[in-house]
């Protein structure tokens, strides 16, 4: 059965919420949701069902039917996790023209145009950029300039850095960098990225290494290690970083706690800031302006 997206009223001070309505997102195991700069569109990718959907979203805040539906097709070489599609993540760009979806089980982004007034999407010309095989893309983000795409790979402990061309929305792959260190032999699987609000460092995760890797962002878009950070609890899920560029959280889900870490500004290095936060199995976090 079909999972719900669920839109919802906050209510002043308080920020109780209220229910709006609900609406099919059009797939199982839907994992990742993103709304435009305008508000009046939402996207939101299935995992299981390897699908994607667009939704409009009303002045007062609730949820049309779906708009568009894309079943994605195809597979790639790790019989366990790639016989079929998983869309992980599905962002859109910071122009809002361009809806991007990372796609574990076929290792492609695919690319999408999105016609905001009326949350149409369309399979866009090219359709999708390829990841190296058996990467498994995860989660995307867009530097601030929304002129490199960078993509954690979940399967492969690595990310790739596209170049977008602004007029095709095309991804042009120009450099894939472990997030590991080159002794590690055990399992491990990436899961998020954060950048910097400045566009100067990139964060991403490691579950199983349970660490942090930290990268400089070149003026060319490419990432250069800078360390990789002990995540201070076991499966580093999720990052969030502060809007003042000084703070990074780290969601470590099975290790049931959130650790708080200060980002050196000269050199984007990590240093844990005080003692972790017990937290029951925390997945995703968000940080309120």
């Amino acid at each position: 059965e079909d999972e719900e997206i669920a839109a919802f009223e906050v209510l002043g001070r308080s920020g109780e919420l209220k229910l709006i309505n609900r609406q099919s997102a059009r797939g199982t195991t839907s994992c990742y949701l993103d709304v435009n700069k305008a508000g009046n569109a939402l996207v939101v990718a299935n995992y299981s069902s390897g699908s994607v959907a667009s939704l409009p979203v009303g002045k007062d805040g609730a949820l049309g039917k779906a708009a568009a539906f894309f079943q994605h097709e195809g597979s790639s070489i790790n019989p366990a996790r790639q016989n079929e599609p998983h869309a992980h993540s599905i962002v859109i760009s910071p122009d809002g023209r361009f809806a991007y979806a990372a796609d574990l089980g076929t290792d492609q982004v695919l690319i999408y145009r999105l016609d905001a007034d009326t949350a149409k999407l369309a399979v866009n010309d090219p359709a999708y950029a390829k990841t190296p095989a058996g990467a498994g893309p995860r989660h995307l983000t867009f530097d601030p300039q929304g002129k490199f795409v960078y993509v954690i790979n979940e399967l492969s402990n690595s990310v790739t850095v596209f170049e977008q061309d602004a007029n095709t929305g095309g991804l042009k792959e120009k450099q894939t960098i472990s997030t590991l260190p080159a002794d590690f032999d055990g399992k491990s699987y990436c899961a998020d990225l954060k950048i910097t609000p400045d566009g100067k460092y990139l964060y991403g995760t490691n579950r199983g290494h349970d660490s942090i890797a930290g990268y400089r962002i070149g003026d060319d878009g490419l990432l250069t290690l800078i360390g990789i950070e002990p995540s201070l609890g076991k499966g580093p899920q999720n990052l969030a970083i502060s809007p003042d560029g000084r703070w990074l959280l780290c969601a470590n889900m099975p290790g049931k706690n959130v650790a708080v870490f200060g980002i050196e500004a000269t050199t984007g290095k990590l240093t844990a800031a005080g003692p972790v936060v017990d937290v029951a199995s925390p997945s995703c976090l968000m940080l309120l302006p």
